[in-house]
C-alpha cells in the first residue's frame, strides 16, 4: 500500500509541475513583448528613371485617300468592267448603266430643238414681210394714199412678228439646255475611275439596279477605290487623354494581321467633334477620333485591319521618379497624431525615428479637437515614406506617368524609401503607423511583382 501511495504522490507532483509550466507558457505568451507592427508592406525607393508617357488606343487601318463611287443615274447595270482587288488608273471604265432611256431622251430633245429652229426661221420670215409692209405703209401715208389706221396696223404687225422671233429664240435656248442636261445624264451611265488606286470593295454585279442618292438616302455605293500607298490608323481616344495629344507626336502601331512587326507613325489629325458611344448602362462614353499616318508603305495591307497604337505624349530623361503603387491620396493637412500610446513602450531608436519623420510626441497634452475641425483640408496626392519601421505621409507633386513610375516634381529626394503596397493596406495606412517590410522571398513565391528599385 505504501508503494502505491508513493506512486500516486509522484503522479500528483508531475501534474502540478505540468500545470505550472503550462500557466507559465500562457502568461509568457501574454506578457512578452510583441511585434507592434500594424501592417506588412512592400517597399520601393525614389530613383532616377527615363520615363515615357503614352496614350494607348485602338481602331482600324484605313487609306489616307479613298473614293466611294456612287450612282448619279438610276438603272440596271449592263456592263461591269472591274473586279475587287483590281488596280485601275484615273479615267478607266468601271461600269455602265443601261443607257436606253437616257439615249431616248437625248434623241427626243434633239428633235425638239430642230423643230424650234424651224419655227424660228418661219418667225423670222414673217418678221421680214411685216417690216416690208410697214415700209410700204409709211410711203403711202406720206403720199396721202393711205390712212393713219393702215399705217398703225402695219407697225403693230411688225412689232408682233419681232416678238415672235424673240420668243422662238428663247425656246431654242431652253430646249438646248434641256438637251445638254440629257446628254450629261447619258454620260453619267458610263462610270469611270475618278482616281488611280485599288478596288477595295465591289458591292454590285451585272444585272443589279443602281440607285441614286437623295437628301435622306445616300444611294448605292457601287465600289470603293483606295490609294494603299499611304495608310492611316483611325483610333478612338478617351476625352480625358485627347487633350494631351498634339499634331506631329510619334506613335507605334501594332496591326493584328502582322503580329511580329510594329510600325512607326505620326499624329496627323485630331478630331474636334466627339464620337458618342452608348454603353450598356445607357450612359455615353465620349471618345475622339485621331488619325495616325504610317511612315512606311506596308505590303499586303488592307483597309479595316484591327490596330492598336501607343502615342508618345511626353518623355523625361533621368527624371526623379516614384513607383506607381506608392502614390495615394489623403486629406491634407493631416490631423495631429497622438502617439502617447507608444511612450514607455518604444525603444529610444524608435522614438528618434518618429521625431526624424516629423512627429512630436504630445507628452501629456491633449489634441484640440475643435481647432483641428476648423482647419481646411483637401485631398492631396502623396506617398508614405518609411524610416526604421515607421511611416509618414508626405505630399508630392507628380508629373507624367511612365509604364511603372510617376515623375516626381517635388516632395522627396533620391533614395527615400517608400511604401508601395499592397493596395488594400496602403489605402487604410495611417500616419505614424509602425509597419513591417514583407519578406521578398515570400513575395516571389506568391508570384507578386517587385519594383525595379527593390
Amino acid at each position: 500500500m505504501a508503494v502505491r501511495e508513493s506512486g500516486d504522490n509522484v503522479k500528483k507532483t508531475f501534474l502540478i509541475i505540468l500545470g505550472v509550466v503550462l500557466i507559465g507558457v500562457v502568461l509568457f505568451s501574454i506578457l512578452r513583448p510583441k511585434d507592434r507592427s500594424e501592417a506588412e508592406v512592400e517597399t520601393g525607393k525614389v530613383s532616377r528613371q527615363t520615363l515615357t508617357a503614352l496614350v494607348n488606343c485602338s481602331g482600324t487601318i484605313q487609306p489616307q485617300r479613298k473614293v466611294d463611287v456612287s450612282a448619279n443615274a438610276m438603272g440596271t447595270i449592263v456592263h461591269l468592267a472591274v473586279e475587287e482587288g483590281q488596280r485601275v488608273a484615273e479615267g478607266d471604265l468601271l461600269l455602265e448603266i443601261d443607257p436606253t432611256e437616257y439615249r431616248a431622251q437625248v434623241l427626243a430633245l434633239e428633235s425638239t430643238v430642230n423643230t424650234a429652229r424651224a419655227e424660228l426661221h418661219l418667225a423670222e420670215a414673217s418678221l421680214e414681210k411685216a417690216q416690208l409692209d410697214e415700209t410700204r405703209a409709211n410711203d403711202l401715208f406720206a403720199q396721202g394714199l393711205s390712212s393713219q389706221e393702215s399705217l398703225d396696223a402695219a407697225r403693230t404687225n411688225a412689232m408682233v412678228e419681232a416678238a415672235r422671233v424673240e420668243s422662238a429664240r428663247h425656246r431654242i435656248r431652253q430646249y438646248e439646255a434641256n438637251l445638254s442636261k440629257a446628254r450629261h445624264d447619258l454620260q453619267k451611265v458610263t462610270i469611270t475611275a475618278p482616281m488611280s488606286g485599288v478596288i477595295t470593295r465591289l458591292n454590285v454585279e451585272e444585272g443589279e439596279n443602281a440607285i441614286m442618292g437623295t437628301l435622306n438616302n445616300p444611294g448605292t455605293v457601287l465600289l470603293v477605290i483606295a490609294d494603299l500607298k499611304t495608310m492611316e490608323a483611325w483610333v478612338e481616344v478617351d476625352e480625358t487623354e485627347v487633350v494631351k495629344l498634339e499634331l506631329g507626336q510619334g506613335a507605334t502601331i501594332d496591326i493584328d494581321a502582322f503580329p511580329n512587326r510594329t510600325f512607326a507613325g505620326r499624329v496627323t489629325e485630331i478630331g474636334n467633334s466627339p464620337l458618342q458611344v452608348r454603353t450598356g448602362s445607357s450612359r455615353e462614353a465620349v471618345d475622339f477620333q485621331v488619325k495616325i499616318t504610317l511612315d512606311d508603305q506596308v505590303e499586303n495591307i488592307r483597309p479595316g485591319l484591327s490596330a492598336k497604337a501607343e502615342i508618345v505624349v511626353a518623355e523625361r530623361s533621368e527624371a526623379l521618379a516614384v513607383p506607381l503603387g506608392a502614390v495615394t491620396v489623403r486629406e491634407w493637412p493631416l490631423r495631429e497624431v497622438d502617439i502617447r500610446r507608444y511612450n514607455g513602450r518604444r525603444a529610444k531608436k524608435q522614438e528618434a525615428a518618429l521625431e526624424e519623420l516629423g512627429f512630436q510626441p504630445l507628452r501629456g497634452r491633449e489634441v484640440d479637437e475643435e481647432a483641428e475641425d476648423r482647419i481646411d483640408r483637401e485631398e492631396t496626392e502623396g506617398v508614405f515614406i518609411l524610416r526604421d519601421g515607421f511611416v509618414k505621409f508626405v505630399p508630392v507633386e507628380i508629373g507624367i506617368a511612365g509604364e511603372k513610375h510617376f515623375e516626381l516634381i517635388s516632395g522627396l529626394t533620391e533614395g527615400d524609401e517608400l511604401v508601395t503596397g499592397p493596395f488594400r493596406i496602403l489605402r487604410e495606412l495611417k500616419d505614424g503607423a509602425r509597419v513591417k517590410e514583407a519578406d521578398k522571398k515570400k513575395r516571389r513565391h506568391r508570384g507578386q511583382p517587385q519594383s525595379d528599385d527593390q
